[in-house]
């Protein structure tokens, strides 16, 4: 970041290191963190429904629009701990599953997040969600290690601004469907 560029508020980055030993095409592993937040104007109790069941992330997720032809499977239990969900779709949505594998509420949510294609990867995800003021403050991160031709990927392509611009989108959506009065 150069002079006079600070970070948004609610933004967070993960540091980067860089062991001049290695060469820009070290294929041993990258760790990244891609982590964003926001002050969402409800209670815990009435936004942590929304992530902690698959079936309402339609109302949110910022890939629900990558592909109108998305194909999407639900197993396990219906929230919590061991519901999975499963999607196929286009090029840029690519295959993957998602299991909910630790479920506080309404404090924390883990998830086991795989892609298949078009690379493959496990990104241990979480949500965790904090009291502040009148709101609540959610944080959404997702952990991961660039290897193998994720690595090469890396080089060209940053985690950080490709998942985390997804994630303040995913965020404001997660807001605005928390905050919606029923009439």
């Amino acid at each position: 970041m150069g002079p006079g560029r600070g970070l948004r508020a609610g933004t967070q980055r993960a540091a980067r290191t860089h062991d001049p030993d290695k060469a820009p095409y070290d294929m041993h592993m990258a760790p990244f963190t891609v982590t964003r937040n926001a002050l969402i104007p409800a209670a815990p109790s009435d936004i942590f429904p929304f992530v902690n069941n698959f079936h309402e992330w339609t109302k949110w997720s910022p890939w629900e629009a990558v592909d109108p032809k998305l194909s999407r499977s639900y197993s396990g239990s219906e929230s919590g701990v061991g519901a999975k969900y499963a999607w196929s779709g286009n090029n840029k949505a690519g295959t993957g599953t998602m299991e909910i594998v630790g479920s506080e509420e309404p404090g924390k949510i883990d998830i086991r997040l795989e892609f298949t294609k078009p690379m493959k990867a496990v990104n241990p995800t979480g949500f965790t969600f904090v009291p502040e003021g009148d709101g609540t403050r959610v944080t959404w991160t997702m952990t991961g290690e660039n290897k193998g031709l994720g690595k090469i990927f890396a080089l060209f392509m940053n985690m950080e601004k490709m998942v985390g611009g997804d994630f303040e989108k995913g965020l404001t959506a997660l807001s605005a469907v928390a905050t919606r009065k029923n009439p």
